[in-house]
């Protein structure tokens, strides 16, 4: 047969492409897009008043938006936050992601 590493096997992979180091990527890559996303679409003067993210970021980037926006916005039971104040709160954790995530990625 084929020389191929099969799923599962004993075979070491380096830390960098471990599965959840991989997830970690992913998440940094689209909390990036998003905040980039962000900052074309949107000012934040227009914040004020609330804003129809939807209405105000494309079809073709909504979804990784959406699903970080949506994702970091996320209401627990006892939190009796607007959306738009669990959004507002959502932007500034997006923020604080990306500079950590750039900060890390300088680091030796």
């Amino acid at each position: 047969m084929g020389s191929s590493t099969a799923v599962g096997s004993s075979t070491a992979r380096p830390l960098d492409r471990e599965p959840a180091a991989l997830a970690m990527r992913i998440g940094v890559v689209a909390a990036e897009a998003a905040l980039a996303t962000f900052a074309r679409n949107l000012d934040l003067e227009d914040l004020e008043g609330g804003v129809d993210f939807q209405g105000a970021i494309g079809p073709a980037e909504w979804p990784v938006f959406s699903l970080v926006i949506d994702t970091l916005a996320e209401a627990s039971p006892d939190d009796s936050r607007t959306l738009d104040e669990r959004r507002a709160d959502a932007l500034n954790d997006l923020a604080r992601i990306c500079m950590a995530a750039k900060t890390r990625a300088g680091a030796p």
